[in-house]
Order: C-alpha cells, then structure tokens, then sequence
C-alpha cells in the first residue's frame, strides 16, 4: 500500500454538488492525509457528497472581516500535516501531477510551489490563452494569504487572486491539474462580474495594500493596464494571437471575448467611480 503524502488538501466551496464528486474522485484514496471541505453554508447536496468520500467537513460564516476563508481555516483549523493544498471544487488532480507531488514533496527544500492548470471552455481542453498559474501548495506555517483590507466593499468570502505571502523559496510543479467547471457559461459569465468588482475596488485599494512590493510581475502588469481603456483589446490580442488561442479556432476566439469583456469590465466599474483614468 502506497504511504499517503503528509499533505492536507483544502477544497473551499459553495453549492459544488456539479464539481465537487470528480474533484474528490481525482484525488483518489491514500493519496494525502486528509481531505477538507470548508462550506460556505451550500444548500444542496455538497456536503452529502463530501460524507460519502470521507472529507472532513468544516462550517464557514464570513463576518465581512479579514480573515477571508482560506486565512481562516488556516489560522481556525490548522492542518497537522507538513503541506497544504487548496484546490476548488472544479480542478482535478491528473495521475502525472500526483506522481511529480510524491516524487517532489518528500524531499524538497522548497517551502511552496507554484501549480500548472490545463483550462477546458465549452467541454474541451484549450490549447492556447492565457496559462492559469497559482501558488496554491506551501508549507504549513510558511505564510497565509496576503491580507487585503476588504471591509465596506468587497462580497466575496474567500480570497479570489490573492497569493500567499511566503517566508522562504518556492518551486514549480510542471504537470498540470485540470480545470473543469461544469456549471456552464451562465455561471462562469455570472461569477466573473463579481470578480471584476472586486479586482476594480482592489485596484482603486492598492495605495493602502501593504504587500505590493511582493506581487508577481503579472499582478504589476495587471493593475498598470487597468487605467486605460485598452485593458481588454490588450488581453483579447495577447490571448489569441501571442498565445495561440487561435489554436481552438472559434472556442478560442469566443474565450479571448470573454477576457476582454472581463477586463473592460474592470475599466468600466473604475471609471464609474470617478477615478482618472487613460483614454
């Protein structure tokens, strides 16, 4: 029998009842120590379904305060095992990432590393786009999420494009978890607006953020782009064309319109608010 990595697996979520039985099925038994759902109070059948493949179950109210729900469930709930992942609901750990986390994870100097995402839109895997990297696996004790005074604004009860702030070096796990979301465009449309509300309050915050010093060089990019009406031609060309989202010929042309609507969107919602901006 394989011995389990000391690693807990952290899956926030609200209603994921569509997602969450392949996410659980991906991971698979005696791959990891524990399993963690951390409810946002769903009201379908998401917690019937973490019973059945034996996650542990934890309740989370957010009070509108920091911590957020990854922050607290690292601060409320701390795993006892060396490592913690947090994965969503519709990202399934593929066979070549779990086989690279056992090879990697036990002997590793490395306090986190940074994870690949494979991208499906309208049932089939992208070929181009945008790559969705996220520092989502660390080490216990190594950081938290960078804290973002979202009080009076912000909705949203986890961290969304937050990172964690780390006290030492990370890595990079090169095989990739797929990112499957069987909720459809409605929601993908609809839960996309709420980011762009809060990216466009983050952005207008980011005098106040204290951590700006340690964004990625996509974050900087990022938020210079964001005064200037061209945001969204900007991610629509570099998504299909620099990155060969013409690669999926109308799949990929309809997933770069998206990130333009997005990212216009976030344009938008600051020049609303009276904020100069360019253009």
């Amino acid at each position: 029998m394989d011995i389990p990595l000391n690693l807990t697996i952290a899956i926030p979520v609200l209603n994921e009842e569509k997602n969450l039985s392949g996410c659980l099925e991906a991971i698979g038994k005696n791959f990891c120590s524990q399993v963690v759902i951390i409810d946002s109070g769903s009201t379908d059948d998401t917690r019937q379904i973490a019973e059945k493949y034996g996650a542990a179950f934890v309740e989370f109210k957010w009070n509108g305060h920091f911590p957020k729900k990854r922050n607290w469930f690292l601060r409320n709930h701390p795993p006892v095992t060396e490592w913690v992942l947090f994965l969503d609901a519709d990202e399934y750990l593929t066979p070549a990432f779990k086989m690279e986390m056992q090879q990697v994870l036990p002997t590793t100097f490395f306090e986190g590393f940074w994870l690949n995402y494979s991208i499906y839109f309208m049932g089939k895997k992208l070929k181009g786009g945008y790559p969705l990297q996220k520092l989502a696996l660390f080490k216990v004790g190594a950081g938290e999420y960078e804290k973002i005074d979202e009080d009076q604004w912000s909705r949203l009860d986890m961290e969304v494009h937050e990172h964690p702030v780390l006290s030492g070096p990370f890595g990079k796990i090169k095989s990739k978890i797929d990112h499957q979301d069987f909720r459809g465009v409605s929601h993908y449309m609809a839960k996309h607006n709420e980011y762009a509300a809060w990216e466009a309050a983050r952005f207008l915050a980011t005098n106040q953020m204290s951590h700006r010093s340690q964004w990625t060089f996509k974050q900087k990019l990022k938020y210079k782009l964001m005064t200037s009406v061209l945001v969204g031609p900007v991610y629509f060309f570099g998504s299909f064309f620099l990155l060969g989202g013409f690669r999926d010929g109308a799949r990929g042309f309809a997933f770069s319109i998206l990130k333009m609507s997005y990212f216009t969107n976030i344009y938008c919602k600051i020049k609303e608010t009276g904020q100069p901006t360019q253009g």
